[in-house]
């Protein structure tokens, strides 16, 4: 077990299996060594728990903790591709997503969910640089959806 995979253990979250893709993509790719995911729905067990508009069906906070479920399918796509998530030097982009109702103007406070996961599990490792986005529309009527980008050891 990795130190990163202990410490969301301590924090009360277990890093899932890949979700799936539900289109033509994989969830990570390689490249040198940055490794960068696909953009994950915050899916739990194959479903999402929460659907709808930011500001609207769901609340800020209840998208927050959805972002931060989609980090967490961003470590295990990771993990999926360099096997143990102790290899992440850097988390250096996250790119959130966010389908908002068309008065929310909250985006960077959901996409904290994501942040504020990633600080927590990796540490200073987890600092990165970030975009949060509002959109109209986003896959299966997710409320959020989440990138990372990373720089890994042992290129």
């Amino acid at each position: 077990m990795s130190r990163v995979e202990d410490r969301l253990r301590e924090l009360g979250v277990e890093l899932p299996e890949v979700v799936p893709p539900v289109a033509a993509y994989v969830p990570a790719v390689r490249s040198g060594e940055y490794v960068f995911t696909a953009g994950q729905l915050p899916m739990v067990g194959g479903r999402l728990a929460v659907t709808g508009k930011v500001g609207a069906e769901v609340t800020a906070e209840e998208a927050a903790e959805q972002a931060r479920i989609c980090a967490l399918n961003a470590l295990a796509a990771v993990k999926s591709v360099i096997g143990d998530l102790d290899r992440i030097e850097q988390v250096v982009k996250v790119v959130g997503f966010v389908a908002s109702a068309p008065d929310f103007t909250g985006q960077p406070g959901v996409v904290n969910g994501a942040s504020e996961l990633l600080g927590a599990a990796l540490g200073e490792a987890g600092v990165h640089a970030r975009s949060a986005v509002g959109v109209a529309v986003l896959p299966l009527d997710a409320p959020v959806e989440v990138e990372i980008q990373v720089r890994v050891a042992g290129a």
